[in-house]
């Protein structure tokens, strides 16, 4: 039996997999999990062959418990799920060495064969993604730019990052600046969302 565990913070969409999962005579869902955290907590427990993680979660994204499990190297099988083709995320995916990277509206047959692929200690990727791959853009942001967007997007002012980062007022209005002009915006707001969409914070 492959034992998996489903991490998907919605409910309807979390539930449609493990009832169609269960279908399948050689799967079995031993654990489901709504956000990152109770992810991690049922993969360290269960220890399944392989995990299905939502990109975007609560407390953790998918992309981080990646990271965490090679870095605490757990054998533990990786499926990225994501409804969004975003050449950054899958960057990151590779860089993390994830097992599978597959777009939600992949047919249901789609996903079950990759389970039994990534398994087998093959990879799997879906056709778009591939070809988002191809295309992808470089981020023009430094790591510090980075860094201040990420701050700014969980909802930090300026002061505050300027306390996290131990950096002054006048540098930290610098890399909004200088992140903001790269991106082409005119706004932090912007600027933001225009690099998470990207997949680049």
């Amino acid at each position: 039996m492959i034992r998996v565990v489903i991490a998907e913070d919605q409910k309807m969409l979390r539930g449609a997999l493990t009832s169609l999962l269960k279908l399948e005579d050689d799967i079995e869902v031993v654990a489901e999990a709504a956000d990152g955290l109770a992810a991690w907590d049922a993969i360290m427990k269960y220890q399944p062959d392989v995990c299905l993680l939502d990109i975007e979660m609560p407390s953790m994204s998918g992309l981080e418990i990646a990271e965490k499990l090679k870095k605490v190297k757990n054998m533990t099988r990786v499926i990225i799920v994501t409804t969004f083709a975003r050449p950054g995320y899958l960057q990151k995916a590779i860089d993390a060495q994830v097992d599978g990277y597959l777009l939600k509206d992949e047919p249901i047959d789609f996903l079950i064969e990759a389970i039994r692929s990534v398994k087998k200690g093959e990879r799997v990727l879906s056709t778009d993604l591939a070809a988002a791959l191809f295309l992808k853009e470089v981020n023009p942001l430094t790591e510090r730019e980075m860094d201040v967007l990420r701050l700014a997007k969980e909802g930090m002012t300026t002061r505050e990052i300027v306390s996290a980062l131990f950096l002054t007022d006048g540098t930290v209005r610098n890399y909004l600046s200088s992140a903001i002009q790269k991106l082409e915006v005119t706004t932090r707001q912007q600027a933001i969302e225009k690099a998470k969409n990207k997949g680049w914070i």
